[in-house]
């Protein structure tokens, strides 16, 4: 690798000087942290209004923000209501030997982060971190939590007799402040529970408490090694097998590990669909569940559209959004279905039984079948597929930090790894949601260090498939500490210095691929300039939150029907060049 290291001590500087509550705020639970015994979440309160942060821009007011409130309750287990302390710990042996024996508590999850919780007794919850970024996302989200029930809890303390049991939204926006639509929300997804809730937030003024236990580099190091194991042993299996064109075992000492691999980091959905057939093989059954949607439903509305020859979407990308509904309708059953149909193309799903709550999937190209893949992707090559030695792990996209952990102890058990792809959502500066975001240059916050690359993906790569979002190649992306540990004057800073992604993972990628190449450790608060490197290297995001203008909405909407085409261009895009790399492209 040919590497130019440069200065951009102004660009981080300035970055600092404008984010001066921000680092206040997270060296201040940083530091309490430390502490062996319990701290107040209150005592965060003051640093935390005084941020300024632009998803909870109304945390210093008397108003209500339920913008952040139910961004806040989408990352947080439905216990957390109830709760009076929370024990954050490495690993569920860290915790037990605190003796809080979790492996008798129940487990609970949230919906919009990949945690494993514990449900203890009087209150308590424990929560497994993978990397310091859980805490820089878990704190801050836990703080605005509090500040947000106890604005509400004063509201309703003063309208309860007049508000009723279990109010409607316009009673509630009426009553208490806010918009009808962000109460109607919020009763969404509280569901039947929205009465019952209001009336604990009535009751209770929340104080909660928290604790960490252990948080160093070396236990999340050792934590994402025992990650890693599992997939290392179902690569090994295969190779042995036979099943991916070569019998050495990677790692071993007869010089195995040269297999072709390729790292991509995106969903556990959308690279599975386009290189099997699962979900084109089942259409018959796919369409006579849609028609059994109502007629008001997104999909019975697209289907009519198809059919009508006046919709500008995929038909494929319809097929693999519906297929996901129709096993999701079936339960367990769906879901031991769908696993079994893509074992038979040789996918390989492991979960994650670590804090590190991220799955992957092991996919030999040789498994696979020329008449099951997608057929956007192009001619294959039937007898070189069936050849190929090369096999593509791909994992559900992790968050932060971790991403650095994972890529780093890859690349030290695969020596021939080829090429690291990058899928992740973003928010935009500058775009719209649905959009996709290719980035020549990213600034990443942990490190203070700016990467120029050679993205191997450009808009030419996506624009054939991508039909109702936007594509913008020549970006740059900042890479942030967390989605709270941003103010209004840092996002302007950058927005002027021509950064226009925003995003949590290829700041901490790029570092690794950094030490894939270089004897040094990645470097801090330089500008590096990849060039030659060993590997091929694409970095896509797809925009989810337009933070600049709509802050208040950040996370609260999901991309939806529509929203997923970008997604599946992105992986198009992705999985053609692993093949054109590996020479089956006709």
């Amino acid at each position: 690798m040919s590497v130019a290291r440069l200065s951009i001590t102004s660009l981080s500087d300035t970055g600092e000087r404008l984010s001066d509550e921000v680092e206040l705020y997270q060296r201040t639970y940083t530091t309490l942290l430390r502490s062996s015994g319990e701290t107040r979440l209150r005592v965060l309160e003051p640093s935390h209004r005084a941020m300024r942060s632009s998803l909870h821009s109304l945390a210093a007011s008397e108003e209500l923000d339920l913008g952040a409130f139910l961004y806040a309750i989408s990352r947080l287990p439905q216990a957390i209501a109830g709760a009076q302390r929370v024990v954050m710990g490495q690993s569920a042996e860290a915790l037990i030997a605190d003796g809080l024996d979790v492996s008798r508590w129940p487990v609970a999850e949230s919906p919009a982060r990949r945690r494993r919780w514990y449900v203890g007794p009087d209150g308590l919850l424990a929560v497994l971190l993978a990397s310091s970024s859980d805490v820089d996302d878990l704190v801050p989200t836990l703080v605005a939590y509090q500040i947000e029930w106890n604005k509400i809890h004063l509201r309703l303390t003063g309208a309860a007799p007049a508000l009723g049991g279990d109010p409607d939204a316009a009673a509630c926006a009426e009553l208490l402040s806010g918009t009808a639509e962000d109460w109607q929300r919020l009763r969404e997804v509280w569901g039947p529970r929205f009465g019952e809730q209001l009336a604990q937030i009535r009751e209770h003024h929340l104080s909660l408490r928290i604790r960490m236990l252990g948080g160093s580099h070396t236990g999340y190091a050792r934590m994402t090694r025992r990650w890693w194991a599992p997939v290392q042993d179902t690569l090994d299996a295969d190779e042995r097998s036979g099943a991916a064109g070569g019998q050495r075992a990677i790692g071993g000492e007869d010089g195995g590990g040269d297999q072709p691999l390729y790292f991509v980091s995106s969903n556990t959905h959308s690279l599975v669909n386009i290189a099997t057939g699962v979900a084109r093989e089942r259409e018959p059954q796919l369409i006579e569940f849609v028609e059994s949607l109502p007629p008001e439903d997104v999909l019975h509305e697209e289907l009519r559209r198809f059919r009508s020859g006046k919709t500008e979407g995929s038909w494929e990308n319809f097929l693999y959004y519906v297929a996901r509904q129709w096993f999701d309708a079936r339960g367990e059953q769906g879901a031991i279905e769908r696993r079994e149909a893509e074992a038979a193309y040789g996918v390989r799903h492991l979960r994650s039984g670590t804090a590190l709550r991220v799955s992957a999937q092991v996919i030999p190209l040789s498994a696979l079948s020329v008449t099951s893949l997608d057929p956007r992707l192009g001619a294959v090559d039937a007898a070189a597929l069936a050849a190929s030695r090369a096999r593509i792990v791909n994992i559900d996209y992790p968050l932060g930090l971790a991403a650095y952990n994972i890529l780093r102890e890859v690349a030290v058990d695969a020596s021939g790894l080829r090429g690291v792809y990058v899928l992740g959502k973003a928010a935009t500066l500058n775009a719209d949601v649905g959009d996709v975001l290719i980035s020549s240059v990213v600034h990443d916050e942990h490190s203070r260090s700016t990467y120029w690359l050679d993205n191997a993906f450009s808009v030419d790569d996506l624009a054939a498939d991508l039909r109702f979002g936007t594509g913008l190649d020549n970006q740059r992306a900042v890479t942030v500490k967390s989605t709270f540990l941003q103010n209004r004057a840092y996002l302007d800073f950058y927005y002027r210095e021509a950064f226009t992604v925003v995003e949590m993972e290829a700041g901490p990628f790029l570092n690794a691929v950094y030490e894939l190449a270089d004897p040094d450790r990645f470097p801090v608060g330089e500008a590096v300039n990849f060039s030659k490197l060993p590997i091929d290297l694409g970095i896509i995001h797809y925009a989810s939150d337009t933070p600049y203008t709509q802050a208040r909405t950040l996370g609260a909407r999901g991309l939806s029907y529509y929203g997923m085409d970008s997604t599946y261009a992105s992986s198009l895009a992705i999985l053609r060049r692993i093949l054109r790399l590996e020479g089956l492209l006709g």
